[in-house]
């Protein structure tokens, strides 16, 4: 994916380094006017410098807006496509508060966790149960598993396969990953996750296999009847609906194959011993392939600058290629640079789905309607009937996906300074070009893997979007602060839960309410800045209280429970 930067990285002996990084905030022309204005601050009264600052920050701030423009324009050779805003009085206002901060000494607050219960929970869901007996018991047979989906879908699919081997008691088959012509990616298990290492984290709760015994590989499943698909389980099945539907293929055939599986188990009602396994599986027993943990690491290293494992997600993602800090005792002065990983979910297929309005006009609409066509006949074929509902209504009951824009304006109500460092996560942005100069114009420090990564380092990944998406994943996961704009994501639901299993209570998740922010922002005319920022930390702030798992929550996204963690004092 590409990015539209004034940021600009290049990498020289295969080490990365940022051009200037502090430097870049402002372009040259900018600089001159702040040289000067400082020249003038110096010289006037602490009273008059206060207003001095105020008036000079606004028109540097539509100064540097504009020549920050006419820099993309005549860098690219031809005319660029215009910025696409919809809230063009709060980007003013954003850009004037940013530049102000650059002259001010408050950090934001966004770097920290907001309650120190945060660090009261901690990891322990590979404790062993004093009574388990795992493999000594008799196997009612095998179950293969086929998982859909993307990565994150599928290590779901993973986990929720290996509770249902031991409600089952049965003997789990390495699952495979089904080729999905939307991901497009033909990596099966052991391309992405260690195999060895899968097996034996889980071999006193489960007897995992790479295949098949001979007796059962020439045995046609569905010939037989022993596949199990999702016309036959609902969605979020009870363990109830397994022992009726599952089990009794299985005692009889001895094999059964659960085709296209993914969230067919329910949270709730689970048997505690379930939901300990399932963290165990998610949390400890799926290793990425050193493969990936090499390249992650390399990326990572070159975000932040440094060398050594600064935390234990660092340990727990990258494994080795990761050393400790005591390995760098003889650069100790050096500290990792802070950065904020962002997952932006505005590809084409989610913002076509979504039916919203993004301010692009009636070209937007018919290019929206046709990809509608093409891709999701069936959303078509449902609306039918139905009372249509307005894009409004739509965006007030926050079912719109946030816009690049959006993400900046939120970042910015946060008090996050314009030279933060943040790492962009995820696909394709729709309509990229456009979309993302109002982002960039409030965060110039923009990158992504593509941009960290040589090509020879990213070619052994070329075709394999999984693979990609588990670099995604780690730096999301290791990220100083990691933002998402949809909680339904799995991506960010799994990077979440991971951040909470092992960040100790210090590695803070951003969860925008879409719904809270509409509203907020659909009041662009009229709210004043300071009012925008006070509601929009309010609720994100709200969103990081800590609590409990909730009956029904995902135990991946949310491992604060007895299941899965142990609460320390």
């Amino acid at each position: 994916m590409q990015v539209w930067s004034s940021t600009r990285i290049s990498k020289n002996n295969n080490h990365m380094k940022r051009s200037c990084c502090r430097c870049s905030l402002f372009p040259p022309t900018a600089l001159i006017y702040l040289g000067l204005f400082l020249l003038l601050l110096s010289l006037s009264s602490p009273m008059s410098s206060s207003r001095l600052l105020s008036n000079w920050t606004f028109k540097a701030t539509q100064l540097t807006t504009y020549i920050w423009s006419l820099d993309v324009a005549g860098t690219s050779g031809k005319e660029e496509s215009s910025p696409l805003m919809m809230y063009g009085r709060l980007l003013n206002l954003a850009s004037t508060s940013l530049a102000q901060r650059e002259f001010g000494h408050d950090p934001s607050n966004s770097w920290k966790e907001p309650s120190s219960q945060a660090s009261v929970w901690k990891p322990c869901a590979d404790r062993q149960r004093p009574k388990d007996q795992g493999s000594s018991r008799k196997s009612n047979g095998f179950i293969l598993v086929s998982a859909n989906g993307g990565l994150n879908q599928q290590r779901v699919a993973v986990c929720n396969a290996v509770a249902v081997a031991s409600l089952l008691n049965a003997t789990l088959v390495v699952p495979i990953f089904l080729y999905s012509s939307v991901w497009k990616d033909p990596s099966q298990f052991g391309d992405i996750y260690q195999e060895e290492h899968f097996i034996n984290t889980l071999k006193d709760d489960i007897t995992i296999t790479k295949e098949l015994p001979p007796h059962l590989r020439s045995l046609d499943p569905e010939a037989i009847g022993s596949v199990v698909t999702d016309a036959h389980l609902e969605k979020e099945a009870k363990p109830t609906d397994y022992v009726r539907l599952v089990l009794p293929i299985l005692q009889q055939n001895g094999v059964v194959h659960l085709l296209g599986f993914g969230n067919r188990l329910g949270f709730d009602p689970l048997p505690p011993h379930l939901q300990k396994l399932r963290c165990k599986c998610n949390f400890h027993a799926l290793k990425f392939v050193p493969k990936i943990q090499q390249v992650g690491s390399l990326l990572i290293r070159r975000i932040r600058e440094y060398d050594s494992s600064s935390n234990r997600i660092d340990k727990e993602l990258m494994g080795n290629f990761m050393p400790d800090n005591d390995a760098r005792r003889d650069n100790t002065s050096k500290v990792p640079s802070k950065y904020l990983a962002l997952h932006l979910r505005f590809e084409v297929d989610m913002v076509a789905y979504s039916l919203c309005d993004f301010g692009g006009g009636e070209s937007e609409r018919k290019e929206l309607q046709a990809y509608r066509e093409t891709h999701f006949p069936l959303l078509l074929q449902r609306l039918k009937g139905l009372k249509p509902v307005s894009p409004v209504e739509l965006r007030i009951s926050g079912r719109c996906p946030l816009t690049p824009e959006e993400a900046g304006l939120l970042l910015a109500g946060l008090g996050l300074e314009r030279g933060t460092y943040i790492y962009l996560a995820g696909s394709q942005i729709y309509d990229g070009k456009s979309r993302m100069k109002p982002f960039t114009s409030l965060y110039p420090n923009l990158v992504t893997k593509e941009d960290l990564l040589d090509p020879i380092e990213l070619e052994p990944f070329r075709n394999f979007s999984s693979q990609l998406a588990a670099l995604d994943f780690i730096a999301c996961a290791t990220a100083d602060v990691f933002a998402m704009t949809d909680s339904g994501s799995q991506l960010s639901s799994l990077v979440s839960g991971f951040r909470t299993y092992f960040g100790g209570g210090h590695t803070p998740t951003l969860r925008p309410n879409k719904k809270r922010l509409s509203a907020v922002l659909m009041e662009n005319d009229t709210i004043p800045w300071n009012r925008f920022q006070r509601r929009v930390t309010k609720m994100i702030e709200e969103g990081q209280r800590v609590h409990v798992r909730r009956y029904g929550q995902s135990i991946y996204r949310q491992p604060r429970s007895s299941e899965c963690m142990c609460k320390g004092h």
